[in-house]
């Protein structure tokens, strides 16, 4: 498991698919892309999708993520992704009373019981209490990560 902290967004995308029957259907798909900006999260993902999609398709939605940390699976039978909602329980030193902050996480699993799993295993590496409040299997289809630009790709020179 590797944990990655991002600005991401999700991303709509609408196309017509080529279903297992031969038929075209007009589908849409979510995805997440690490960006600065609305405009470079749609530059994004109009760059990845356009290598998997032929045709013309549409950027429908583009919006924040209420997770800021997202964690991968090395795993190839992990092709599902959830949202976690943790909360945090500290003690205000002044008071001495519980204090208790929310946080969504994003998990990359196979199943619910393996990202419940991962999660742990993330977070069984901090010294911070937790509860897993909830945790939702979305209908995303993939991350795409910041790639950063190779030497000469910043100016218009592409390797080969």
């Amino acid at each position: 498991m590797r944990s990655r902290t991002a600005n991401w967004f999700e991303c709509k995308i609408r196309y017509e698919k080529t279903m297992d029957d031969g038929l075209q259907k007009k589908v849409t798909e979510a995805y997440v892309v690490d960006a600065l900006s609305f405009s470079e999260a749609e530059e994004k993902i109009i760059e990845e999708m356009s290598s998997y999609i032929s045709g013309e398709f549409n950027v429908t939605d583009i919006k924040k993520a209420s997770y800021g940390e997202i964690f991968f699976s090395d795993l190839d039978s992990a092709d599902k992704w959830y949202k976690a909602k943790l909360q945090f329980i500290t003690l205000d030193e002044k008071s001495g009373k519980e204090k208790r902050s929310n946080v969504n996480y994003l998990v990359q699993a196979g199943s619910f019981n393996g990202a419940v799993k991962n999660l742990d295993e993330v977070m069984g590496g901090t010294m911070i209490d937790y509860v897993i409040i909830s945790m939702t299997e979305t209908l995303l289809m993939d991350v795409f990560e910041h790639k950063p630009q190779t030497m000469g790709s910043e100016r218009g020179v592409t390797e080969e």
